[in-house]
């Protein structure tokens, strides 16, 4: 029998995310990107994973993180802000990634349903497992713990 190894999450954010805490607190909160990271990463241990982060402002830049997942992770969680709304290209990107097992749950720290119309429709969200939105930044430690649970899903599915 062989030891499987812990799963490895990335913990992706998109656009703007690098202003948590400064940027509109009434909407997000005033907790900044860092302190999601190591609560995250804290979480992810006790649960027995490894979670690494990255964030960029750069659709091409987020398109090759969740390419390389496909090679280096068990799974994401993803808040792609407000490329979910618009970007076919990352939303083709997780397609390909979450076909080929990796799963991926979107995040959104405000309730994107209650806000201006646009942010009603995500692109991404289809392709992804899950979506987690409106819990302010628990959302995070419910989207980990949704991911996790897939990855032993589709794990315990190749086994048998």
């Amino acid at each position: 029998m062989t030891d499987t190894p812990a799963p490895r999450v990335l913990l992706l954010h998109g656009p703007n995310l690098n202003l948590l805490g400064e940027r509109d607190p009434a909407t997000y909160g005033s907790t900044t990107l860092r302190d999601i990271e190591e609560r995250t990463t804290a979480l992810g241990r006790r649960l027995g994973a490894e979670v690494h982060c990255a964030q960029s402002n750069s659709e091409g830049a987020l398109v090759d993180l969740v390419h390389g997942a496909r090679h280096e992770d068990s799974g994401i969680v993803f808040n792609p802000g407000a490329y979910a709304h618009y970007s076919y290209a990352l939303r083709d990107a997780l397609e390909a990634v979450t076909g080929l097992g990796v799963p991926c749950v979107e995040v959104h720290i405000s309730n994107v349903h209650a806000r201006e119309p646009f942010r009603h429709t995500s692109v991404t969200a289809p392709v992804c497992q899950g979506m987690v939105s409106g819990h302010g930044v628990f959302g995070y430690e419910l989207a980990l713990r949704s991911v996790l649970h897939r990855v032993e899903e589709w794990r315990a599915a190749e086994r048998s």
